[in-house]
């Protein structure tokens, strides 16, 4: 089905991403996957090309739109090549920026926008921690005030970027006993004492995102660095985490309609008992469905966009997107392995790589649990 939501001049971003793919990322993504990391080289280059700061203001260096759709295409060609690429872009461009722009002071904005657009600082955001996941509101992460300091200790786990960010927004207590309402944000630099990380993170899937577990042993933050009000953060954190489910949900149909695209070219040309494996009942069947469920994704998907670039995407409207795409991308990329038999099995084909790498979707940005509970509150159950 033809797509309508995006205009000529979203076309002509498109194919400029494409070029940047095409130029930059596909000749050394097998080398990203062998270091587990997307070079900084890389990063430059994307910040050269306008694609990491499109929600930044001009005067700091970005492209000052609040057009989700130039993420939204971003995020989706990006994806069609590696999942894992995507989500480094993803939290550096679209999660993170928005705290400072939103939450920051001028002087932060000053400071730190200029080299997120262009590529220099890399950004991770620094919420799950080793002994809780989605349950943001029972974070251990303590940031206690000492003069015009706040001393933080804890570690957080599964960090994106975490390994080489040289920004890392954290969320940390300041109010014992309080829940989400004692929640505050600050940003820790690479450098400051007592900040450290571990080892990259051995995943099963998503080998060149660099994730990474994070520790901070009385890292001294200059109250300079928090961002918004004390005791903030947690509001702060529920109303941005829509635009990250969305962003997830366009990665997850991206990268899932590629390999479906590049399977039903492989069932066209693979042969068994002299024919087209693609010819059988069954497996037409099956590719009916799937380009059908994608269609009426991708229909569902586009209207969040759109929602989102109006200010008008909900909540709830985010939970349901982001669930579903993550659900189907899983559906989708399994069917697909099957429908490459044993070779789909083998890490040298991309089918078996974006298997692997999808199954995180259903987990990050939320679990889809907690999507659906989400939901269900919203129907007064």
């Amino acid at each position: 089905m033809r797509r309508t939501i995006y205009e000529p001049e979203h076309e002509l971003f498109r194919d400029s991403v494409r070029g940047f793919v095409d130029r930059v990322l596909k000749p050394r993504h097998e080398q990203m996957l062998a270091d587990k990391t997307v070079p900084r080289d890389i990063w430059k280059e994307a910040g050269a090309q306008g694609l990491l700061g499109l929600a930044i203001p001009e005067r700091f260096g970005g492209a000052g739109t609040d057009d989700f759709r130039f993420n939204a295409i971003v995020a989706e060609e990006v994806a069609a090549l590696s999942l894992g690429v995507s989500s480094c872009f993803g939290i550096h461009s679209d999660v993170c920026p928005p705290y400072i722009v939103e939450l920051g002071s001028e002087e932060q904005q000053q400071r730190w926008l200029p080299g997120i657009a262009a590529g220099e600082l890399i950004c991770g955001i620094g919420m799950t921690e080793p002994s809780g996941g989605t349950d943001l509101a029972a974070l251990k992460t303590t940031a206690v005030r000492d003069a015009d300091d706040w001393v933080i200790n804890g570690a957080k786990t599964f960090i994106t970027n975490g390994f080489q960010a040289d920004l890392v927004i954290v969320a940390a207590r300041t109010t014992a006993g309080a829940g989400a309402k004692g929640i505050t944000l600050f940003v820790v630099e690479d450098g400051m004492a007592g900040f450290s990380r571990g080892r990259k993170l051995d995943k099963v899937g998503q080998d060149e995102a660099d994730t990474a577990e994070l520790f901070f042993d009385d890292v001294r933050v200059p109250d300079r660095n928090r961002l918004g009000e004390v005791d903030r953060g947690f509001i702060a954190m529920m109303r941005l985490l829509a635009q990250e489910r969305l962003a997830t949900s366009v990665t997850s149909v991206g990268h899932a309609a590629q390999i479906l695209r590049e399977t039903i070219e492989y069932v066209k040309q693979r042969k068994a008992f002299g024919q087209p494996v693609g010819s059988f009942q069954y497996n037409k069947f099956t590719l009916a469905e799937l380009v059908t469920t994608m269609d009426v994704t991708t229909t569902f998907l586009d209207q969040c966009v759109i929602a989102h670039t109006r200010a008008e995407l909900s909540a709830t409207d985010a939970a349901k997107i982001k669930w579903w795409a993550a659900e189907v991308q899983n559906q989708v990329l399994d069917r697909c392995v099957q429908l490459h038999g044993g070779y789909g099995f083998m890490n040298e084909y991309r089918v078996a790589r974006a298997w692997r790498d999808a199954r995180i979707t259903k987990i990050w940005a939320g679990t889809n649990e907690i999507m659906k509970e989400l939901i269900g509150r919203d129907l007064g159950l």
